[in-house]
């Protein structure tokens, strides 16, 4: 059981013992300074009303029964009511037993209750590979999807193609024009709407190897529905195996024209019919959509009987509400901000819970090269793929790098820095502290020395602050991994791996683990270091990034085993 679980059930028993009423809501935190203790509680200030007392006075009532505790060593009170506690080590020792014994477990919890979350992400128009943008939505959402299982929900991961929008046909007509300039036709200058990307190019050659000459014997709407097909087809699975070579994979795919074809969106219009929320205006269908909460209404059908974009979209987030999720969170990109109080609105008018739908907006990332911006354009072919990416830096940084922000900051991609095999990288940092306990763990075997025979009851040979303060950095990982799901935040589990790997290397500088003269200290050493490897390989599993038990041999390991080993700095 995590520490935190044990105090907080120790301070509702002392408070029942009192007869002091308290808001279940009061928050157990560890306090930025050392000297305030291991662990610090808000339960007096906010509750002191509730048994018209002042929170000092609420505290020092507490305080009595605290000092009997088995599980506290010592308590005080600090500034206008707070409590700070200082834990027993002997508590900190069974959470150490708690990672060794039930390694693959460690960190998961049952805070979510089992609560259905669909998770929609990446969902790139299928006109083109994956490119940089992709990539960090793909990286969040995997990310996302992983975490929010280890802590207690069950989540989804779905991929919507918008395949019947007007850029699937300029991709068919950008297909056929490189096409026929394979042919040998003068095509001139491609128009500037058009796709110029190599892969347009690319798909044209595939086309005429299967077709040839065929296709031009049929007619324009035969012709361009026959390589809008192709085209829908060949990028869709491109885009699978750029996917799946970074490691991601998705539990539904849904279509568009697939929402199109079985009659939903129709059924959207005429429940907001229904409701009495369209009305008629220049031949076209417009909702009032200004009623619910938008800026203005909005067209749903065009004069040509054609409905608009958010019909459809209107449409497939209706299938996720009815196939009953909890909790649907939908992963943008930042110029997608205009498009939510449309759907809001329209979720208002159908009287469904807007609360169960999220969204995050993730922004802009900017790629760097030895210090150079490099400058794309989707439209004009100067893009740089996920497949590009991965193959120059490789998944795990590419996967690292992407979670390492908070979803909401822009994103600078240093490759130059992620291609680094040294303790500025913290992709390696982390990696290279999993191998060095391994290497570490070998090692002892030679000397006939297994963690496995360490005896739990000698756990006070790890007595040394930095090895406690390394076993209390371990207790905290199933709140990370809460904290991270709860707040829809990977990048804390980036902070918090990052911090234990600098501590652990920081340890294995300033003590011999391995003593062959002192073999019920090397023991517990080594039960410690390997707890550290699990904590940090199941951390680092949770964002995608492996954990290999050899680094690379073109490595320069004394890169990081210098004294000063410190924490890489955060990127910009």
């Amino acid at each position: 059981m995590k520490i935190k679980e044990l105090l907080r059930k120790e301070i509702i028993k002392v408070l029942k013992s009192q007869k002091l009423l308290y808001n279940d809501k009061f928050s157990i935190e560890i306090p930025k300074a050392k000297d305030h203790g291991d662990f610090s509680t808000n339960v007096a200030l906010i509750s002191a009303k509730m048994n018209n007392l002042n929170p000092k006075v609420m505290a020092e009532k507490m305080l009595a029964k605290f000092k009997k505790n088995k599980i506290v060593e010592s308590v005080s009170i600090a500034g206008p009511g707070f409590i700070n506690f200082i834990v027993n080590s002997n508590i900190y020792y069974q959470s150490l037993i708690d990672i060794y014994t039930n390694p693959d477990d460690y960190g998961k919890s049952d805070f979510g209750q089992g609560q259905k979350v669909l998770l929609e992400f990446v969902s790139a128009n299928p006109t083109g590979p994956l490119n940089i943008v992709s990539a960090r939505a793909a990286a969040y959402g995997d990310s996302l999807y992983r975490i929010m299982n280890c802590a207690g929900f069950q989540a989804l991961r779905e991929f919507y193609i918008n395949d019947a929008g007007n850029q699937v046909e300029i991709l068919a007509e950008s297909i056929e024009l490189r096409f026929r300039e394979i042919l040998g036709e003068n095509i001139g200058e491609m128009p500037l709407e058009a796709y110029h990307g190599e892969y347009v190019k690319s798909l044209a050659t595939t086309l005429n190897a299967m077709e040839g000459t065929r296709i031009l014997h049929l007619s324009e709407l035969e012709r361009i529905q026959k390589i809008k097909r192709f085209a829908l087809e060949e990028i869709h699975n491109i885009q699978l195996k750029s996917l799946d070579y970074f490691d991601v994979e998705f539990d539904s795919w849904i279509s568009e024209k697939a929402i199109r074809s079985q009659g939903i969106i129709e059924e959207v219009l005429s429940y907001l019919y229904e409701a009495k929320c369209t009305y008629e205006k220049d031949e076209a269908i417009w909702f009032y959509s200004s009623r619910y909460g938008d800026e203005k209404d909005r067209v749903l059908l065009k004069t040509d009987g054609e409905p608009t974009y958010i019909v459809p979209d209107i449409a497939y987030h209706l299938t996720k509400y009815q196939r009953g999720f909890d909790i649907m969170i939908d992963v943008l990109g930042p110029d997608h901000h205009g498009y939510i109080p449309r759907l809001i609105a329209a979720l208002r008018a159908l009287n469904y819970n807007e609360e169960q739908l999220e969204f995050v907006f993730l922004q802009q990332v900017n790629l760097f090269n030895e210090g150079e911006k490099i400058k794309m354009s989707k439209r004009a072919g100067k893009i740089i793929t996920m497949d590009e990416l991965i193959d120059e830096v490789g998944k795990d940084a590419a996967r690292f790098f992407f979670v390492d922000r908070k979803p909401t900051s822009h994103l600078n991609f240093d490759m130059e820095l992620a291609k680094k095999q040294s303790s500025e990288n913290p992709v390696y940092y982390c990696q290279y502290a999993v191998a060095r306990i391994c290497s570490i763990i070998d090692k002892a075997k030679k000397f006939d020395f297994h963690p496995d025979e360490f005896d739990t009851s000698k756990m006070k040979k790890l007595n040394r602050p930095d090895e406690l303060e390394l076993i209390k950095l371990l207790d905290m990982f199933p709140d990370i991994v809460i904290a991270a799901a709860e707040h829809r935040e990977p990048h804390r589990l980036c902070d918090y791996v990052t911090d234990l790997a600098s501590k652990f290397h920081k340890y294995y500088h300033d003590c011999s683990v391995l003593n062959k003269r002192t073999k019920e200290t090397t023991l517990a050493r080594l039960y410690l270091i390997t707890a550290i490897k699990i904590v940090i390989k199941n951390c680092l599993s949770l964002i995608g990034v492996s954990t290999p038990h050899k680094m690379s041999k073109k490595v320069d390991k004394t890169k990081v085993s210098k004294e000063k080993v410190e924490k890489p700095k955060k990127r910009k």
